[in-house]
């Protein structure tokens, strides 16, 4: 498997193989043809919308109040759902039986599909095994690409988070990291866990786990800054998400620290601050795709009877690298709220 961290030439260079053929199907019926319904002739076809049925689909995510990564992937969601004539129930909430409860909702609404994020999949499993029980179809995304399966879920759109994170922390030692403080903002959270894990595993220099409250943008920063200030080794900040990368940008400047900061995901201030060096790099997952593949799967799956990887291989959204080498060409994305 190839996972080179990024191109030379600038660009984006996936680190993961994804599955080619699953990837060119989806390609091919989301830009040209997915969610339309062909005349027989395949001359008439309706353009740019579904002549389908209306159907209803529930997102149901783990988003903690003011994290705008979510907000990407909604974004991606909505495109997916006015393409395919969907009306798109949207819900979140960042407490697994909240979560789990929102779930429950969708179920008793008897709603077409469910996409649902699985941050903390054990609490999950019994709400996804009543989803069964009512002939719901269920796909996920972002986080649970190791439980998705055993969860009864058709298919899976997101990263590979240790691959994610042991690419960051290969990335580290080409920066000549010595000493890394991996920063979760959501404990318990499957995922994130992950991404420390992986960059510990690859990372020959030292590493530490500091949890913050995500949910508090103020205590994050005091917590960071604070760490700083006690431990002046650290050279590398890491950061799970855009915002916290952003916050630890004021706490180096408050600590008199000299840490350099990398990230997981994007959004716009993101890309300024890779662009201005404030952040050094990170680590895209692509957020619009996962919401964008999760809805139009459940319209290929309705309509036709498709889903991606045969239901035993997920689809890789990330992860890649972005940094000076190539942020001019994903800013005017990120402007946009789609990368």
């Amino acid at each position: 498997m190839d996972r080179s961290t990024r191109s030379r030439s600038g660009r984006l260079a996936p680190m993961v193989a994804v599955a080619a053929a699953a990837a060119l199907a989806l390609a091919g019926c989301s830009s040209s043809s997915g969610g339309k319904k062909a005349e027989d002739a395949g001359t008439n076809a309706a353009a740019g919308k579904a002549t389908t049925p209306r159907m209803t689909v529930a997102l149901v995510t783990h988003q903690a109040p003011g994290d705008t990564f979510w907000d990407i992937v909604r974004k991606g969601a909505e495109a997916a759902a006015a393409k395919d004539n969907i009306k798109l129930v949207y819900s979140a909430d960042p407490n697994a039986g909240n979560q789990a409860n929102l779930v429950q909702n969708a179920i008793d609404q008897k709603v077409d599909g469910i996409a649902v994020t699985l941050a903390k999949p054990d609490a999950m499993k019994a709400v996804l095994g009543k989803a069964k029980t009512a002939d719901i179809p269920v796909v996920g995304l972002n986080s649970g690409l190791n439980d998705w399966k055993n969860l009864g879920l058709l298919e899976f759109f997101g990263q590979d988070e240790n691959v994610a994170g042991e690419a960051l922390g290969k990335r580290l030692n080409e920066e000549g990291a010595k000493k890394a403080v991996c920063v979760i903002h959501e404990q318990g959270n499957v995922g994130l866990t992950q991404r420390c894990d992986g960059v510990k595993k690859t990372f020959s220099g030292t590493t530490e786990t500091l949890y913050v409250n995500g949910t508090d943008m103020p205590s994050v920063k005091s917590t960071i800054t604070a760490k700083l200030k006690t431990d002046s080794a650290i050279d590398y900040v890491v950061a799970l998400g855009a915002p916290y990368a952003l916050t630890a940008v004021q706490s180096v400047s408050d600590a008199g620290s000299k840490a350099k900061i990398a990230t997981f995901d994007l959004n716009k201030d993101l890309t300024t601050a890779v662009s201005k060096g404030t952040i050094q790099f990170a680590v895209d997952q692509q957020p619009y795709l996962q919401g964008y593949l999760a809805v139009d799967a459940l319209w290929l799956y309705k309509n036709n009877g498709n889903y991606s990887g045969g239901g035993e291989q997920p689809v890789l959204t990330g992860p890649a690298f972005v940094d000076k080498s190539n942020v001019d060409s994903v800013a005017e994305f990120a402007a946009k709220g789609t990368r």
